[in-house]
């Protein structure tokens, strides 16, 4: 049976972030994932998610300055050492929360960077992984379907990670990027589960609910991941079409609706 993570980055957008480890919990799901916590102390995130009784299972790296494009530095030549440093931001979230999967971003590379991109990025993945060892931290890396990222492809994913051979380094799978970019969503699975650690869904065109207005049939696919055995966590990062609650419908079998208190209220 697949376990949610609903993305409270995208999710529950209509209250204070802090405020919707409980709203997610109470509309059934059993874990949380979000893209940046670091406007939040550690301490409160993890007091937010323990009194909510839902799991922090991944957040990402910092990512260097949104606001001037930046979106990682695993493989951008000459920032390692805002990689490293980017790393040290990590760990009172770690201690607080219990979350033990990370995602680090490769960042966005120029052409002419690009032949020494992948040295940088193996030996910033392997960097990290050795840091993090210690807390038995899982590094993620997502293949993005964004101009200039480093990685977009999953086969190129799967190439990092088999080149690097490290069982702490993991694929993290969005569905949505990959049939946006490539396809082959059952072939990838059944050929790469073994790499897999973290899946996303939304659904295609449009990045919205995970139901059938759209090309992906949700039922088959996480009928599929069942079938081998995937016991990952299924991160529901999507923009609701209106509000969160109205459109969980998708999730009913699995016991993901409307909490009894009705759905959110919009922030005054």
């Amino acid at each position: 049976m697949p376990r949610f993570a609903a993305n409270l980055s995208m999710l529950f957008t209509d209250v204070p972030f802090l405020d919707r480890f409980a709203l997610a919990a109470s509309c059934g799901f059993k874990g949380v994932e979000c893209t940046f916590p670091y406007e939040h102390p550690a301490e409160k995130v993890g007091d937010k998610a323990a009194m909510a009784g839902v799991p922090l299972v991944l957040f990402n790296a910092p990512p260097g300055d949104l606001a001037a494009g930046e979106r990682g530095f695993a493989a951008v030549p000459g920032r390692e050492g805002d990689f490293r440093r980017s790393l040290d931001a990590i760990y009172p979230y770690l201690e607080f929360t219990g979350c033990k999967q990370v995602h680090v971003l490769a960042g966005r590379v120029h052409e002419d960077e690009i032949p020494k991109a992948m040295d940088t990025y193996l030996k910033n993945l392997a960097y990290a992984a050795d840091q993090f060892a210690d807390e038995d931290v899982t590094i993620l890396i997502e293949p993005i379907n964004m101009e200039d990222y480093f990685l977009t492809l999953p086969c190129d994913a799967v190439a990092v990670l088999r080149e690097l051979d490290l069982p702490s380094v993991r694929l993290q799978y969005d569905i949505f990027h990959a049939q946006s970019r490539e396809g082959g969503i059952t072939d990838f699975i059944e050929a790469n589960l073994d790499l897999i650690a973290h899946i996303q869904v939304a659904q295609v065109p449009g990045r919205h609910e995970p139901d059938r207005l759209g090309e992906l049939n949700w039922r088959y696919l996480f009928d599929l991941l069942d079938a081998h055995g995937y016991n990952g966590w299924i991160g529901a990062e999507y923009e609701p079409r209106t509000q969160t609650i109205p459109g969980l419908g998708w999730g009913k079998e699995w016991g993901i609706g409307q909490p009894a208190s009705g759905p959110e209220k919009p922030r005054k």
